[in-house]
């Protein structure tokens, strides 16, 4: 950037601010990429005066270039504006929006104060400001990463619940694909539990696992090898003839697991080894009335 444009923008920013960030918010206002909902006109403003500042101080440093130490303040207001918009689900479009909104009145300031060929101070300020734009735009995608990527482990915690079925017994019921970072977490959440509890028995559920290959088996029995590591015993169940039938033909070996085909059959199991049962319970006549509403006593219904 030649030292007469600098020169040139570093004036009218010196001397035009306040009308500067007036056009400025307008034309960002005014633009089909505007989030009223999301940004309000006090909040454009803050940021646009307080942009307009540090631009000033990094411009009137005489160095154009954007990643330089004169930009430092510049680059972290773009941080944290990128990054705030995008948690707050902007696009990259509207995020940029903000440095290239500036150009229009830019421009027109720069091309009435130019003597002869105005072509050639804005064109420096343009590329300076396009620079800026696609600065925006990386930190903006680094911050949708980061909101993915914190999304994506949310949603693993959330999808990897151990309930306690009873005392000394916790169920994992697992749904969807189990690779190798969610595996992780499962792990995670499963030996946390079993130290809290002291279960002696966890019954890991793949009925909401679509598919299980090579992979997805050595997962499962890193898990209950962890597991009974823990000093508790895995049953795995949700064993559908699919998956049984895969499970054969790719030879893997479930070594002592035992594996049953519903979570009622595994809860039905690890029950009799802490040495528990479920009977059935025949109720009395009372009982049955007093279940339906009927507080009578036996002689007024028998008068029915």
């Amino acid at each position: 950037m030649a030292t007469d444009s600098i020169a040139s923008l570093s004036d009218i920013l010196q001397k035009d601010d306040v009308t500067l960030v007036q056009n400025w918010v307008e034309n960002q206002i005014n633009a089909p990429t505007y989030r009223s909902d999301r940004t309000s006109r006090q909040e454009l403003l803050d940021q646009s005066r307080r942009f307009l500042m540090l631009l000033r101080d990094a411009v009137s440093s005489g160095s154009s270039d954007v990643m330089a130490a004169p930009w430092n303040g510049v680059r972290q207001m773009l941080d944290e504006l990128s990054i705030s918009r995008a948690r707050q689900g902007f696009s990259p479009s509207e995020t940029a929006m903000f440095i290239y909104s500036l150009k229009q009145p830019l421009f027109d300031r720069l091309q009435r104060s130019s003597e002869g060929d105005a072509l050639s101070r804005i064109w420096p300020t343009n590329l300076l400001l396009d620079r800026l734009g696609l600065y925006t735009t990386e930190v903006f995608q680094r911050g949708r990463e980061q909101v993915i990527i914190r999304q994506q482990q949310e949603l693993m915690e959330l999808s990897t619940p151990v309930v306690t079925l009873w005392e000394g017994i916790l169920a994992l019921p697992l749904i969807g694909t189990l690779d190798s970072a969610r595996t992780q977490v499962v792990m995670e959440s499963l030996l946390q539990r079993i130290v809290e509890t002291g279960a002696a028995i966890a019954i890991i559920d793949i009925t909401g696992v679509p598919t299980v290959d090579t992979v997805t088996a050595q997962h499962l029995l890193k898990t209950v090898a962890a597991a009974r590591l823990m000093g508790a015993d895995c049953i795995i169940s949700g064993i559908r003839p699919q998956i049984a039938q895969t499970i054969v033909h790719l030879g893997v070996e479930l070594g002592s697991v035992v594996t049953k085909a519903t979570l009622a059959d595994a809860f039905a199991i690890a029950l009799r080894r802490v040495g528990l049962g479920v009977q059935k319970v025949t109720a009395s006549p009372r009982r049955r009335d007093e279940d339906r509403g009927d507080s009578r006593s036996p002689g007024e219904r028998t008068e029915d």
